[in-house]
C-alpha cells in the first residue's frame, strides 16, 4: 500500500463521485446493450456509456494502490469474477439460460480487473527488483491465451477442461469484449503513470486517440468498403471514452463516502436484472 493518496487537493471530485458517474454511464450503455433489439433505446446511450470503462479502471488503479490489503481487495474481485464467468461458460457452451434469440450477456469487466491486478502487482515487484515473480506476474496472464492455443494444438482433448478454466479460475483475456487488449493496455497505462496525474491523463488521452481514431479508422475501413472517417463518431464510437480525461483531472485524490459493498454488488445485480427484463421484453414482442 502506498502511504498517501496521490495528489490530494481541495475541491474537485472524489473517487466515490467518479464511481457514481461511471456507474450511471455503464447502466446507460447496458440498457442499450440488452434492449437494443427493441429499437426503442437511442444510440447515444451507448455513446455516453463509453465513459464507464475508463473511469472504473481509473478508480481501480486508485483503490488497488491505496488499499490496506491487496490480498483482500483482489480476493473480492476474483470471487465475483469467477462466479460470473462460470455462469457465462454454461451460457456460452451449454446453452443454459440463453434468451430465445440466442443472446446472452458476455460482460467480463471483472475478469479484466483480475488480470490487471496481477499484472500491476508484477510491475511493482519488478520495480522492487523482485525479477522472477515480477516477470511471472506480468508475462503469464498476458501470454495465457497463446499458451492455451498451444496446449489445444498439442492435446485437443483438453478443450473442455481448458475452456472451463479460462472462463473461471484461470481467467483469460480476449474471451469477451470487456477483456480485449485495448482495455488491458489502458489499464497498464493508467497504473504506470499513476503518481503523476497530468502525465497519467496525457498518456491515457494519447492511447485513447490512437485506439478511438487511428485503430477504429483502420478497423472500419477493413470491415466496410464504404467506410467514412466520420463514422468513428456515429458507428465505431469508442472515441467518446476520451471524455473521461477531464474527469480524471478533476479528481481530488480523496476517497469520498463509502458504498464499497454497493459497487461490488451492483455490477452482477444490474447485469442479470437487465438481462431478465430484456428476456421478458423479447417474449412480449415476439
Amino acid at each position: 500500500m502506498e502511504s498517501t493518496r496521490t495528489l490530494t487537493r481541495t475541491g474537485g471530485i472524489t473517487e466515490t463521485g467518479l464511481k457514481w458517474i461511471a456507474l450511471v454511464t455503464m447502466v446507460m450503455d447496458h440498457i442499450h446493450y440488452f434492449f437494443g433489439f427493441t429499437g426503442w433505446i437511442p444510440e447515444w446511450f451507448s455513446m455516453v456509456g463509453r465513459l464507464g470503462a475508463p473511469l472504473f479502471l481509473f478508480c481501480l488503479v486508485e483503490g488497488f494502490t491505496h488499499t490496506h490489503s491487496r490480498k483482500k481487495y483482489f480476493a473480492k474481485v476474483y470471487l465475483l469474477s469467477t462466479a460470473m464467468s462460470i455462469l457465462l461458460f454454461f451460457m456460452a457452451f451449454g446453452g443454459i439460460l440463453v434468451r430465445p434469440d440466442g443472446f446472452y450477456p458476455t460482460n467480463g469487466m471483472m475478469t479484466t480487473f483480475v488480470i490487471l491486478m496481477i499484472v500491476w502487482q508484477g510491475m511493482d515487484w519488478l520495480g522492487q527488483k523482485k525479477i522472477l515473480p515480477g516477470l511471472a506476474a506480468v508475462i503469464l496472464p498476458l501470454a495465457w491465451p497463446f499458451l492455451v492455443v498451444g496446449l489445444l494444438a498439442a492435446a485437443p482433448s483438453l478443450s473442455s477442461p481448458l475452456g472451463f478454466l479460462c472462463y473461471s479460475f484461470l481467467p483469460m483475456w480476449g474471451t469477451t469484449g470487456d477483456s480485449s487488449w485495448p482495455v488491458l493496455v489502458m489499464g497498464v497505462v493508467l497504473y504506470l503513470f499513476r503518481k503523476r496525474r497530468g502525465v497519467q491523463v496525457a498518456a491515457f488521452s494519447i492511447f485513447y486517440f490512437l485506439y478511438g481514431v487511428v485503430y477504429m479508422v483502420y478497423m472500419g475501413s477493413t470491415m466496410a468498403p464504404d467506410f467514412a472517417w466520420w463514422q468513428i463518431f456515429t458507428q465505431y464510437y469508442e472515441i467518446y471514452g476520451i471524455l473521461a480525461a477531464p474527469l480524471m483531472l478533476w479528481y481530488n485524490g480523496r476517497r469520498g463516502g463509502g458504498h464499497k459493498l454497493l459497487f461490488y454488488a451492483f455490477y452482477p445485480a444490474h447485469i442479470y436484472l437487465l438481462y431478465t427484463l430484456s428476456w421478458g421484453a423479447y417474449l412480449l414482442l415476439n
